[in-house]
């Protein structure tokens, strides 16, 4: 078979990528690029050769930490760093590892360098730091509808974590809480807020995490809802001011009582003009009966004259006597009266007849 002949610039470029091949197959490559982990933890870097090679050195921080031959024995400058073939039948792949990592001294670059002409590869190494959650109050109960508050706080972490609540385990929105934090010290610290109206018992849980964490921290509390007592303000209030009217009546009423009775215990002057009106006509009648009840003494003769008629001498006529004499005839008082009282009689005998004067004094 016949060869096509090629000129020298298809020589050239045939040359040209058979030496870009070679070159690419003497690179490596360095798992991952950007680590992060939480402290405490281990660190693991996969660094995987093209083609043969000797010696692989690793560099943390930019201090030197482990050298590995492909033969021969590795040598490390701590117990905390370690390497190995990722499988024992393939010596392209190589496991290295930082154990127990901390935030202070190993947070850096973590280099690999393949002797040779494979250069170097560099990674990034991020610690993160867990601290505690806890809700503030424990349990609570409340009555239904009631608003109800939670406080959450995380401490020592870093960075800043992550806080979110659940009801349930049921994610809570997040306009129902707020979150803030606040550096201490190389760590935060957060406090977050939790609002809503109780309606049902519910397990609340505040959770904490960071991205080197596979499960967040959490802490929970148990929401116990009662139901709302009856209202009694509306009731109270009906009963008191019905209280309040029947006392007011009452003491009207008995204003009035008392005012009445005043004014039965004071008469007015009408009245008591009425009264002694009536006391002097009493007075009067007694007396008028006094008078009749007395007796006469028919058998008194006065001086000068010899014989009077007793019949003259009553209270219902005269007799027509001549002469111009006075006699006195005396009235018995009935001691039975009620009232003391002292009455006499004057006669007069003058030419015109017997004139009767009455005199009577009241004691």
């Amino acid at each position: 078979m016949t060869v096509p002949w090629k000129s020298p610039p298809d020589l050239f470029r045939i040359g040209l990528l058979l030496c870009v091949t070679g070159a690419v197959s003497g690179q490596f490559q360095l798992e991952p690029l950007n680590s992060t982990v939480l402290q405490g933890s281990d660190a693991q870097f996969n660094a995987t050769v093209q083609g043969n090679w000797q010696v692989m050195t690793w560099t943390v921080g930019g201090l030197l930490v482990l050298n590995f031959p492909v033969t021969g024995n590795i040598t490390s400058s701590s117990e905390q760093f370690s390497a190995r073939f990722c499988s024992s039948v393939d010596i392209s792949c190589v496991e290295f590892t930082i154990h127990n990592v901390t935030r202070s001294g190993d947070a850096s670059l973590v280099v690999c360098r393949v002797l040779g002409d494979y250069g170097s590869k560099t990674a990034h190494l991020y610690v993160q730091e867990s601290g505690t959650v806890n809700v503030n109050g424990g349990n609570v109960t409340v009555v239904r509808h009631q608003q109800v508050e939670f406080q959450c706080v995380t401490t020592a972490w870093f960075p800043t974590p992550t806080v979110s609540w659940t009801r349930n385990g049921q994610a809570v929105s997040s306009s129902l809480y707020n979150t803030t934090s606040m550096a201490d010290g190389d760590t935060f610290n957060s406090t977050s807020v939790l609002k809503f109206q109780a309606v049902s018992n519910a397990m609340v849980e505040c959770r904490a995490t960071v991205l080197s964490l596979t499960s967040p921290q959490f802490s929970s509390v148990f929401l116990v809802v009662v139901p709302k007592p009856p209202d009694w303000t509306v009731l109270i209030a009906v009963v008191v001011s019905i209280g309040g009217f029947a006392l007011l009546v009452l003491l009207i009423n008995g204003i009035i009582f008392c005012y009445k009775r005043r004014e039965e215990k004071q008469p007015n002057y009408q009245d008591e003009m009425s009264r002694r009106v009536r006391t002097h006509s009493q007075i009067s009648g007694v007396n008028a009966a006094g008078q009749r009840q007395g007796q006469e003494n028919a058998g008194y003769v006065p001086e000068g004259q010899t014989s009077v008629a007793p019949s003259e001498l009553t209270d219902s006529s005269f007799s027509q006597l001549n002469g111009s004499k006075v006699y006195k005839v005396a009235d018995a008082v009935n001691t039975n009266q009620a009232e003391n009282c002292y009455s006499g009689a004057h006669i007069t005998v003058g030419e015109s007849g017997v004139r009767k004067h009455r005199h009577v004094t009241i004691v």
